[in-house]
Parts: C-alpha cells; sequence; structure tokens
C-alpha cells in the first residue's frame, strides 16, 4: 500500500486550502510496502481513490534535487502497481508548483563529468517518462511558479489546471543550458512553434499565456482551483479504469500517424478487444439497464444530524 487511506468524507479529493499544502499535508507519507522509511521529499495521500502527490520541499519553492527525482519515480511506480488508485493528482506544498533545478544540486553538477552527467540526466528522463507512460489518468495542480523541470511534469500529465496567477519559464538558456529531457513532452503539448519562442528566450509566461499555447487545459482563480479540479475528478471516476489506460495506449498508438490502412485496422481491432473485455460488457450492460457501472463509487452516505 503507498499511502494511508484518509477517514474524511467520500467526497471531494480536495478540500480548500490545499494550495498551501493542508489539504495532503496531513496524510501520512509512504513508500511501497517494500519499504517502512518515509519519504523525504513528497507526501502522499490516498483520499476517494485518488493519490495526491505532493512535491514537499516548499523552502526551495519544490525544486528537483536528485533524491526529489528518483523518490517521485518510485512513488509513480508503486502507484502504478495499486489497484485502489483512480487518478493521480501532482501537486506542490508552499508558494510554487515546481521551480526547476535546485541550486545546490545544480552545484554538485557543475563537477560531475560526462559520465555523471549523463547518469543524471537519465534519471530525470526516466522520472518523465514513467510519468508519462502511467496507465492512470494524472492532474497535475498548478500554482505560483512552474519553472524548467516544472513544466516538463505539466507537459507530461494527462490534464494540467492552473491558478490564474501561476507563471511558467523554460528558463534553462538562461544558464547555458537546454531543455532537453523536458523537451519531448513540451513540444508535443504546445508545438514547435511556440517551443521555438520560449525555449530560446527563456522569458516568463503567464497562465493565460500558457492556457494560449495548450500547456494547461484550464485556469481558475486560486480559491475555485480545487474545486475545478475536483469536478474533474468526479468525471474521472465515472469512467471505467481500464478504458482510460486503452483510451491513453490509443492516443500514443495513433499520434502523428498517417491515417492509412494500418492504422484504421489496428483501431478496428483495438475497440473490437475492448468491447469483448469484461469492463466494456459491464459498462454497455449498465448503459441499457440504467444503473451504475460496477466502477463508479457509490454516493455518500448523509451524515447524522448532530442534536
Amino acid at each position: 500500500m503507498v499511502a494511508k487511506k484518509s477517514n474524511r468524507p467520500l467526497t471531494p479529493a480536495l478540500s480548500p486550502g490545499a494550495r498551501r499544502g493542508s489539504a495532503a499535508r496531513s496524510g501520512a507519507r509512504a513508500r511501497g510496502a517494500s519499504s517502512a522509511s518515509t519519504y523525504r521529499t513528497l507526501e502522499i495521500e490516498l483520499r476517494n481513490a485518488v493519490a495526491l502527490v505532493a512535491l514537499n520541499r516548499p523552502e526551495v519553492h519544490n525544486a528537483f534535487d536528485e533524491t526529489l527525482i528518483a523518490e517521485l519515480t518510485e512513488a509513480l511506480q508503486a502507484l502504478e502497481g495499486e489497484p485502489s488508485v483512480r487518478a493521480v493528482l501532482l501537486m506542490g506544498h508552499g508558494r510554487s508548483f515546481c521551480a526547476g533545478a535546485d541550486l545546490n544540486w545544480m552545484r554538485r553538477m557543475a563537477a560531475y563529468d560526462k559520465a555523471q552527467n549523463l547518469a543524471d540526466a537519465r534519471g530525470l528522463a526516466r522520472l518523465l517518462a514513467t510519468l508519462a507512460g502511467l496507465s492512470k489518468p494524472t492532474i497535475a495542480r498548478v500554482h505560483g511558479n512552474a519553472f524548467g523541470g516544472g513544466v516538463g511534469l505539466v507537459a507530461c500529465c494527462d490534464i494540467a489546471i492552473a491558478a490564474q496567477e501561476a507563471e511558467f519559464a523554460f528558463s534553462e538558456a538562461r544558464l547555458g543550458l537546454i531543455p532537453a529531457t523536458i523537451g519531448p513532452y513540451v513540444v508535443e503539448a504546445i508545438g514547435a512553434r511556440h517551443a521555438r519562442r520560449y525555449f530560446v528566450t527563456a522569458e516568463r509566461f503567464s497562465a493565460a499565456e500558457a492556457y494560449r499555447i495548450g500547456l494547461v487545459h484550464d485556469l481558475a482563480t486560486p480559491l475555485e482551483l480545487d474545486a475545478r479540479i475536483n469536478e474533474i475528478l468526479g468525471a474521472i471516476m465515472q469512467a471505467g479504469p481500464r478504458a482510460q489506460a486503452e483510451a491513453k495506449a490509443l492516443v500514443r498508438a495513433i499520434a502523428h500517424r498517417p491515417i492509412d490502412d494500418r492504422v484504421i485496422e489496428a483501431t478496428a481491432r483495438h475497440i473490437a478487444t475492448v468491447r469483448a473485455s469484461p469492463e466494456g460488457r459491464e459498462g454497455i450492460a449498465a448503459f441499457l439497464q440504467k444503473r451504475r457501472a460496477a466502477w463508479i463509487p457509490e454516493p455518500p452516505a448523509p451524515e447524522p444530524a448532530e442534536e
């Protein structure tokens, strides 16, 4: 088990104040079942089948270092294999979502030789691939600053919702570097044209601009951010978990490919397989019988009135 179940009401997954970390801060910090030690850089809470994964280095605006990268990779891999988890919400404690690379980590990297630099870069690349390849729906909850690798995390998530005051930047070029490992996911999200501008200027841009270029899907005021995310999580819970995993696989299989005979045949075979699956049969039966599908959570029982 990767996280302690909360005793809070069934809904919602987030409560007001999560922007400052209060929604997840009271949850247990835990690794997978193989280890009883706690995460140093993360806080994880499982609430209503949603894993709230909070970057927990607020004193450095949740900046990356090798420990955060390794722990987040491990946590995501554990959540992938946890059947009780329907969705993963990635968020940050403190004033920022993630401000990119930690300065102390960068100082250590400055002394690395080529082989050490390659090993270090592969660690971040593995984290991004793990997040992007997760079969469960993923949501990025963005507030404050999202810079460098932090924007990469946003681009790797299926859905990104940002507070209107959030700011973004691909800041690598200011340091004589490039956004290489995050590049494929960012270009996929915003397109090559926008990437060329923001990769070379390293300028900051607003949440409104992030929305315009397709980096985030929706904007909300800080006070409305969690309510908007809860709406999306509610929609996620109505859909079949196996269908969601297959839908993500479908997008990966057909993106940027010509609609030729091979793609047409592959999609026909894919839907035929899903239709014949237990979940596909249950979903159709539930629809025809006008009942709740087996994967949809029971509505919360009304709380007893206080005397």
